[in-house]
């Protein structure tokens, strides 16, 4: 596997663990009835917490994420790009992504949408490798 891909699969582990971590602390779930809610079918989740609301939401924008990173890193490989042109590129998307959901938490909006611009400029690094 290439290096490129090796950003995208752990891309995809880290939006998978972002989705399952806020899922488990919206439900409480290390307590009995917030793990009966947890592995249910989620019917009746309780209002979130203001912790539980930003994890959500670095969840769903970590996804979102994911999936314009799937589309960017696929084009250019499969377009043939040179793996070491995609690459830098990729490094600053993921290690970004990495330190989203902490600016998130950390509630500092500036260093948030500034860690967010960095994983937006990996994208862009890689599609103008791609031309």
């Amino acid at each position: 596997m290439t290096p490129d891909l090796h950003y995208l699969a752990y891309s995809a582990v880290l939006t998978w663990a972002m989705l399952l971590l806020a899922s488990l602390i919206r439900a409480s779930a290390w307590t009995p009835k917030g793990f009966l809610l947890a592995i249910g079918n989620r019917d009746s989740m309780p209002d979130p917490t203001v912790f539980a609301a930003r994890l959500d939401r670095a969840a769903k924008n970590t996804l979102e994420g994911l999936a314009l990173f799937t589309a960017v890193i696929m084009v250019a490989h499969l377009g043939g790009v040179a793996p070491d042109k995609i690459v830098p590129g990729a490094k600053l998307f993921f290690w970004a992504r990495l330190a989203y959901p902490f600016a998130y938490l950390a509630g500092i909006p500036m260093i948030r949408t500034a860690v967010w611009t960095a994983s937006i400029i990996g994208m862009v690094m890689i599609l103008v490798a791609s031309h």
